[in-house]
């Protein structure tokens, strides 16, 4: 089943249940922040309030406005396939997701890439959606 979301929202690629994983305490400080939060990993599970999907074609016919990525770049071989499924105007690239290989490929399917920390754009008042 396809999830219809109706505003613009963040999708966390790489979430993890386990509590000192960044990408689980990004899923925290942005719902803390108030912004629409979906999450994706291996396993599915609960943080916060926001369900980890295993499926990426869950978000399909969504308005995901911003992947914030925490899959290192040996696991973002499908990443340009989900842009092309989900088409985010965004994706944050945290500290040790870089990959300057596939920003070009991006680009052209129009996305911003941001090399960039989910957490401190937040604590900064810099992470605007």
């Amino acid at each position: 089943m396809r999830m219809k979301i109706e505003r613009p929202t963040t999708l966390v690629l790489g979430a993890s249940l386990k509590t000192y994983r960044y990408s689980h305490q990004a899923i925290l400080r942005l719902r803390l922040s108030a912004v629409p939060t979906y999450a994706f990993g291996l396993k599915t599970g609960r943080v916060g309030d926001v369900t980890i999907h295993t499926s990426i074609e869950e978000f399909v016919d969504s308005s995901i406005h911003t992947f914030s990525l925490y899959l290192g770049p040996d696991r973002q071989t499908d990443l340009l396939q989900w842009v092309k499924m989900i088409k985010p105007q965004r994706i944050i690239f945290n500290p040790g997701t870089e990959n300057p290989s596939i920003y070009h490929a991006l680009a052209k399917e129009g996305v911003q890439c941001e090399e960039a920390c989910t957490l401190v754009l937040l604590a900064s008042n810099q992470y605007g959606v």
